[in-house]
């Protein structure tokens, strides 16, 4: 049977000594380390100030810039269309086109502006809800009457299938009307012939679900993921040619979040695609801004 060992009453003082400068060295370790921590969280902290800083001067020039840019456009689209109308004496077939040519590139230019000017309103939380009672069939026949003189002008078929057995919505039909124009509008770019096609339907019991689709170009998949994002544009010889921001489809994915609802894209390439947007048939309460 082993026998207890016992310390020495001076074997006892030195183990205490020891255990006390072990523990004086952790917490030594440790008032070092939460100090690194706070250091930490303090440099964490002006960094996000600089971020906030940064992205709120980034929105107001955006804004600001966008202001100032749309007196001129505005005077450059006046003048245009008097020369068109050839209220200073008629212009030639060359004139006429050059016109026209200005005209294109100063709407192109408009609708840049913009997006800009949209994208700083929702950055800087200045877009606010305004939900009301609709019927889609009134939505859908602005958007037609819309569209009709760009329609009427390629060989493309703008068709809207009626809405029927739809109840009314209660949501902001302008934020509703922005979405759906910018993804006719897009379709109708990226489509060289056959059709667009608008449609709504139930998703579910509370839901609808808005879609346009087409028989353009179509976009690959490893492609789908990115649409949504700023700034983003498809890599195609059509692109090249059309000039925008990339901003189109992110101010949709943003005006249906305000929403409360959600984007998304089916697509295959050379056979077309389907944008579509889920919304709730009322928009909840606390998407609504009451100020």
């Amino acid at each position: 049977m082993a026998e207890s060992t016992t310390l020495s009453p001076a074997e006892q003082a030195a183990l205490i000594a020891q255990l006390q400068r072990e523990n004086t060295a952790l917490r030594e370790e440790l008032d070092e380390t939460n100090q690194g921590v706070l250091a930490l969280y303090a440099e964490l902290d002006n960094q996000a100030d600089e971020l906030r800083q940064a992205s709120d001067l980034k929105s107001r020039f955006l804004s600001y810039m966008s202001h100032e840019f749309r007196t001129p456009l505005g005077s450059i689209l006046s003048i245009n269309s008097l020369l068109a109308d050839e209220l200073d004496g008629p212009l030639s077939p060359e004139q006429h086109k050059q016109v026209a040519f200005v005209s294109t590139a100063a709407r192109e230019l408009s609708d840049m502006v913009d997006d800009l000017l949209e994208l700083a309103k929702i950055e800087a939380g200045r877009i606010s809800i305004s939900p009301a009672w609709f019927d889609m069939f009134d939505l859908f026949s602005a958007l037609r009457g819309m569209f009709r003189p760009i329609v009427d002008a390629s060989a493309v078929d703008l068709i809207f299938e009626e809405p029927l057995g739809l109840p009314r919505l209660y949501t902001d039909d302008k934020k509703l009307g922005q979405i759906l124009r910018n993804f006719i509008s897009n379709s109708l770019k990226f489509t060289t012939r056959g059709e667009v096609r608008v449609s709504a339907r139930m998703e579910g019991e509370d839901k609808v679900r808005f879609a346009v689709s087409d028989t353009g170009i179509g976009i690959a998949a490893e492609l789908h993921d990115t649409l949504f994002e700023d700034f983003s544009q498809v890599d195609s010889p059509l692109q090249k040619r059309l000039r925008g921001t990339g901003l189109g489809l992110s101010l949709c994915k943003r005006f249906a979040a305000l929403l409360g609802g959600e984007v998304g894209v089916d697509s295959t390439p050379g056979v077309g695609s389907t944008f579509f947007v889920i919304i709730p048939l009322a928009i909840a309460l606390e998407n609504v801004d009451e100020s």
